[in-house]
């Protein structure tokens, strides 16, 4: 009753205007392009310099990936937290807030000389990136008029993809001619540049006055961090039983976290939003996406180079088309999903990474470069096709009073599919099967719930057109 009550009174919520005026929209894309910059970069910069940290602060290669690891614990931990801050303080405070915390702590990077005092330093970042994404997908919902809201989340989704992808090599290029402070500071000017673009362009919501649900933020971050900390621990060879302890520990706290949240006014997990299917099956299609992709990213260097005996390098250059040809198609698809059904064009971007998927499982015995360039261009464009559409689905279905939260949520679901892929890539690595066609044939499982999810939602919304008319 409470769920249904809630329901009822985010859809009565007063909207904003539809996007913002000529020249001030062009203003505040540009302050959410440069936000999102930051965000994208700053999560995959540090992985090329991984063995430079390991000797300057003459630690193990495996201590030192905890400056990664402990980022994108935190990320995901306070995502959902953050978004609901947002509504009560307002998106233009939080997303400030974030891109300040986030450019402040780059300066104690160059203080660092110690592994536990850098650990530090980039929690606080991932908890300036957690403050600003959880809502960036809210602010772009209010910049754009609803009938360019898919274009305007593909242009985002191309900032993002095109940030993160050049991330590793304008990293290199850093350390050859600077020590490697300077790595965590190189996006902090594009967070001015944001914070000063935006002061005046980016558009904000009215503060509400509900009491801020300090115990659901901490119930939210609680599950996430001990069941992504006990599934990180069986991955580092701990404990089984320690391990499966804490991620039973973390599924019973989030039951109970779940079962008090369908009481609260907002909640601080949006059960009140996944009550709505037209939100609830594209995050469920998300999820499965990001999960199938992940395990193909994951496993095939394993393949290449343990079953077809591919070099790193050459490994590494048949993988490049999937990013590509996403990069390409994801904005020409978000585009589309303003004229077209996005649950019909995300079913067909599915279909396609299904059969990307099959194919990829069933290789040649000896497969040649362009057998696997194929597969793999066939696979970016399929998840590029399926990806804008089904943000554009999710936020535009959610009621404007909850898009930070419906963007929060999609984001936490993104972490959430890798990181859960990469668990189960670790698992089939472990029991033997990791290098073979399962992996492929799992996560063609994975896209074709994906498909299902957005068909249903085509159909869905086909239904209440028919019943309405």
């Amino acid at each position: 009753m409470n769920a249904e009550l809630n329901n009822k009174q985010i859809r009565e919520a007063p909207i904003p205007p539809d996007g913002l005026p000529k020249p001030r929209i062009y203003a505040a894309v540009a302050a959410v392009s440069f936000g999102t910059i930051v965000t994208s970069v700053d999560g995959t910069i540090a992985n090329i310099a991984l063995p430079t940290l390991s000797r300057d602060l003459h630690v193990q290669p495996s201590e030192a990936v905890l400056v990664i690891t402990v980022y994108q614990l935190v990320l995901m931990m306070t995502l959902l937290p953050f978004s609901a801050l947002g509504q009560r303080l307002g998106l233009r405070a939080t997303y400030y807030s974030g891109l300040t915390m986030f450019a402040g702590a780059s300066v104690f990077c160059f203080f660092a000389h110690s592994l536990p005092f850098l650990v530090l330093v980039r929690a606080l970042q991932a908890l300036g990136c957690a403050a600003a994404t959880s809502v960036s997908s809210a602010q772009i919902r209010n910049i754009y008029p609803l009938s360019r809201l898919g274009g305007g989340l593909s242009f985002n989704t191309v900032i993002a993809a095109s940030a993160s992808s050049l991330a590793p090599t304008v990293g290199g290029f850093i350390l050859t001619v600077a020590p490697w402070p300077w790595l965590f500071a190189t996006v902090a000017p594009f967070a001015v540049f944001a914070l000063l673009i935006g002061r005046k362009a980016l558009p904000d919501t009215p503060r509400h006055d509900e009491p801020y649900d300090v115990l659901g933020a901490v119930m939210c971050a609680a599950t996430f961090g001990v069941v992504v900390f006990g599934l990180e621990s069986g991955i580092s060879g701990d404990s089984p039983v320690i391990s499966a302890a804490l991620v039973a520990a973390g599924i019973a706290l989030g039951f109970v976290f779940v079962r008090r949240e369908f009481r609260q006014a907002l909640p601080v997990l949006p059960v009140d939003l996944l009550a709505i299917k037209e939100i609830a099956l594209p995050c469920l299609g998300s999820l499965s996406a990001y999960l199938g992709m992940t395990i193909v990213l994951v496993a095939l260097p394993f393949r290449l180079q343990q079953q077809f005996h591919f070099t790193p390098a050459a490994a590494g250059a048949v993988l490049v088309p999937m990013p590509l040809v996403s990069v390409v198609i994801a904005p020409a698809s978000g585009l589309l999903s303003d004229r077209f059904p996005a649950g019909l064009l995300g079913g067909i971007g599915m279909g396609i990474g299904f059969i990307s998927m099959i194919c990829l499982a069933l290789l040649p015995a000896a497969p040649t470069q362009f057998d696997i360039l194929w597969r793999v261009a066939l696979c970016g464009l399929g998840f590029g096709m399926f990806f804008s559409p089904n943000a554009r689905q999710v936020m535009g279905a959610a009621p404007a009073r909850r898009a930070a939260a419906a963007g929060a949520l999609f984001s936490t679901l993104r972490g959430a599919g890798q990181t859960l892929g990469a668990t189960a890539i670790a698992a089939l690595l472990a029991l033997g099967v990791g290098t073979g066609p399962v992996p492929g044939l799992i996560a063609a499982g994975f896209s074709f719930v994906a498909g299902i999810c957005s068909l249903a939602v085509l159909r869905r919304t086909a239904t209440t057109v028919s019943i309405r008319g």
